[in-house]
């Protein structure tokens, strides 16, 4: 064998080969350029935000069980891709809710926004309105109603709706959202009273926020985040007429435990759009919903923020689509950080997805232009899953693409009285 000839490094071809990177001076712009996930951004997001307010975000109830059995439930999915099919163009476009959308996510409601990053609902409106996407604004946000319209002047607006104690409020947000042309209305129906958020609740964390000797060190190595929040204007919430307390203690003083069925019908007089249910979490609720003609549910445990260890929406999701696909729309949210769980859904049956705390990891990482890199990087994610299974449009996909594969698996009583798995 003959030895390796070697010689002296020729300038030249080393210049060839050593191509240095322009450095980029705007802070902001490198580090979402340098986020190449969702939890890219929410390593961000912690860094740059204080803890009660980031945990205000990715917290969840109780032990957080809920929420983390929902992501794992996406984790646990198995992929089987066809072969020498022509995906040069993928068509991410669908149909929801009587409008379209150049993307099969939209941007869930969030409440207290403008506490995470002071841009709010403002900047999830208008990265919205760029990428042709739904928004959803909140009961409880920070933002109002005719801001978020002028924010997203051109695009798709949906609203949340908490029946609360005093009815006039939530109808009188109703009537304001119709007439601003919002054109659907998210009925939510998992929070008769407040979940137990626990993190909130160790880090003494209220609206407003109060300051103690251990917010105020936490606060120290992010004085940008204090910055913007007191040379911002006030924090104004459009459903609470008073404010100080724990997030929970608000809620369970302006949720009305006593919502039934029978408000549908009110609401639906109110509503001059499409009337859409959010937090359905069994098949019996959904045929009900569906026989009384609502045009679409939402299923959801509130990202875990509710009854922890409720049923995982993705795993309820084949058997509704199966009971009641045919009559109403079905969309999907919590647990949801890649393009490739959006896609696994729509396999699935789901008509659209919505997306929570992604978006707001994005918004706390920059502002307006955080939430534009969140969704450029489940659009991104959507996309090449899309190509690597080997479909060009949401239609193309089908259960045959996914496989769900066990972890928690029920158990139910014999006969007998013993135990047997199903």
């Amino acid at each position: 064998m003959s030895a390796v000839t070697r010689q002296f490094p020729n300038p030249v071809e080393l210049l060839e080969l050593m191509q240095f990177k322009r450095p980029d001076f705007n802070g902001r712009r490198r580090r979402l350029n340098a986020a190449l996930t969702i939890g890219d951004l929410r390593d961000i997001a912690k860094r740059r935000t204080p803890a009660a307010a980031f945990d205000y975000t990715d917290g969840a109830a109780d032990s957080e069980e809920g929420l983390a059995r929902a992501r794992q439930a996406f984790a646990d999915v198995e992929f089987r891709p066809s072969i020498l099919r022509d995906v040069s163009h993928v068509d991410t476009s669908c149909q929801i809710f009587g409008g379209s959308s150049a993307l099969p996510f939209g941007i869930a409601p969030t409440g207290f926004t403008r506490l995470m990053q002071t841009e709010g609902e403002i900047a999830g409106a208008g990265a919205a309105g760029a990428a042709g996407i739904p928004f959803t604004l909140s009961t409880l946000g920070t933002s109002s109603i005719e801001s978020v319209k002028a924010a997203n002047p051109h695009g798709r607006n949906w609203f949340q709706l908490y029946v609360m104690k005093q009815r006039g409020i939530s109808y009188g947000l109703v009537e304001r959202a119709a007439a601003a042309g919002f054109d659907t209305l998210f009925f939510t129906v998992d929070t008769p009273v407040a979940g137990a958020r626990l993190r909130d609740k160790r880090n003494g964390f209220s609206i407003p926020p109060q300051l103690s000797v251990s917010t105020i060190v936490d606060a120290l190595p992010r004085p940008w985040w204090w910055w913007d929040f007191l040379t911002t204007p006030k924090l104004e919430f459009a459903s609470l007429s008073a404010t100080g307390g724990t997030v929970g203690e608000l809620l369970n003083s302006a949720m009305d435990p006593t919502i039934s069925f029978d408000d549908l019908a009110e609401i639906r007089a109110l509503w001059p759009g499409k009337l859409v249910i959010k937090g359905v979490q069994n098949v019996e609720d959904s045929r009900r919903l569906a026989d009384l003609g609502v045009d679409g549910i939402v299923l959801s445990n509130h990202g875990g923020r509710q009854l922890d260890r409720a049923p995982v929406p993705f795993h309820l999701l084949p058997e509704v689509v199966r009971e009641v696909g045919a009559d109403t729309e079905i969309a999907i949210d919590t647990g949801i950080m890649n393009g490739a769980d959006i896609v696994a859904s729509f396999a699935l049956g789901a008509k659209f997805t919505l997306i929570g705390r992604a978006y707001l990891y994005g918004l706390m990482a920059g502002g307006r232009q955080g939430v534009d890199r969140a969704i450029e990087i489940l659009s991104d994610q959507v996309v090449r899953t899309m190509q690597l299974l080997q479909v060009t449009s949401l239609a193309e996909l089908t259960p045959g693409h996914v496989t769900q594969l066990e972890r928690l698996v029920p158990r139910r009583v014999a006969a007998e009285g013993s135990a047997a798995r199903i």
